[in-house]
């Protein structure tokens, strides 16, 4: 695959910025202008369909909001995005000559409804950001730039917009950093852009997750701006005034990913030596530790004992959380290294005990 970049300049971080939704003309013209003001905006977003959870909800102006982002353009010079989920929308902001179109994360998770997208585009030349799946689900990322690209779109971005989760965190969805950053490594010329105001689902937070990205090497962000945020028809905790935005974005630090400076290079070089020996030595206990797993099962087995021990397991996990927090871990990071282990040992004891049943 050759992916083209959406954003040519190549200058970090790049700003897509406006509304949650398209309220009202007046609301997107002075909100376009308070950010055309200061500047530095790459694209002005506006959701013009809103696919809510429940019906009832604010579901977006339609169509005719597409008139008023046409006029953001004519008048502050802004290239124009909004999101789009089926063939009848994508063929309004077709005729309306949107610049980007994005694929929201409702969309992405089912591939009926990216193939539909991607069928409508066939034959068109124009940019397409694709938001993560609500779940984390990489190949479903994945599988939709595939299509899209199959398709014939080659400017191709994603938005990590972070995950769905049963778990009660800070944040509305869970960044889950890995994938993104798996996605960077698939696809290095993949331009990433981050979405702060849904990771985040609230204002106090936009800062420091901008500020990540940026230290992850992400190329820019996807923020909601609005001019009077606590009256939004839609997302309203999450939006911020346009000074506010901009004044995070002007304070985010833009780090160089490569650096030709020679006593920095060997520093990071020792430095990445000890990690790789502390890696070999993880993974020697780990391989030992499945073996003791593996002389577990056989005992079990004998004695016919179910494998999965729950009171076990919350002794372990709580011990672990214990003592890991105390070594500056977090409770989350354990619970999941320490699941992945606990499930690996599963599996190596439960080979061992059904050995006789396979061979039998």
């Amino acid at each position: 695959m050759h992916i083209q970049p959406i954003f040519e300049n190549k200058k970090r971080p790049i700003l897509i910025a406006g509304p949650c939704s398209a309220e009202t003309e007046e609301q997107v013209m002075e909100t376009a202008a308070l950010l055309a003001a200061e500047g530095g905006v790459d694209a002005f977003r506006a959701g013009i369909w809103k696919p809510r959870t429940r019906p009832g909800m604010f579901e977006g102006v339609g169509a005719p909001g597409l008139k008023w982002m046409q006029q953001v353009r004519q008048e502050y010079g802004f290239k124009i995005t909004t999101e789009v989920a089926n063939h009848a929308q994508v063929f309004d902001a077709l005729k309306a000559n949107v610049d980007i179109l994005w694929i929201g994360a409702r969309t992405t998770v089912n591939p009926f409804s990216v193939q539909e997208v991607a069928d409508a585009l066939k034959g068109v030349d124009i940019p397409v950001m694709i938001k993560n799946p609500i779940n984390p689900d990489l190949e479903l990322w994945i599988g939709a730039i595939e299509r899209l690209y199959n398709a014939g779109i080659t400017r191709i971005a994603a938005i990590h917009r972070g995950f769905s989760s049963h778990q009660k965190t800070e944040y509305r969805n869970q960044p889950m950093w890995e994938m993104p950053i798996e996605l960077m490594r698939r696809f290095p010329d993949l331009q990433m852009i981050n979405d702060p105001s849904h990771i985040c689902g609230n204002r106090h937070m936009l800062s420091s997750v901008a500020q990540k990205a940026m230290d992850l090497n992400f190329d820019g962000v996807i923020m909601e701006t609005h001019r009077d945020p606590d009256n939004a028809w839609s997302d309203a905790k999450q939006q911020v005034v346009p000074a506010r935005l901009l004044e995070i974005i002007h304070e985010l630090v833009v780090r160089d990913e490569k650096t030709n400076d020679a006593i920095v290079l060997q520093t990071l070089e020792t430095l990445r030596g000890k990690i790789n020996e502390m890696d070999s030595d993880l993974l020697q206990l780990l391989g030992n530790r499945m073996k003791i797993s593996e002389q577990i099962g056989i005992f079990k087995r004998d004695n016919k004992i179910s494998i999965y021990q729950q009171s076990r397991w919350a002794e372990i996990l709580e011990k672990a959380v214990n003592e890991g927090t105390k070594q500056g871990l977090s409770e989350g990071f354990i619970a999941s290294v320490l699941s992945a282990i606990h499930q690996e040992s599963i599996n190596h004891q439960a080979k061992v005990m059904n050995e006789n049943l396979v061979e039998n």
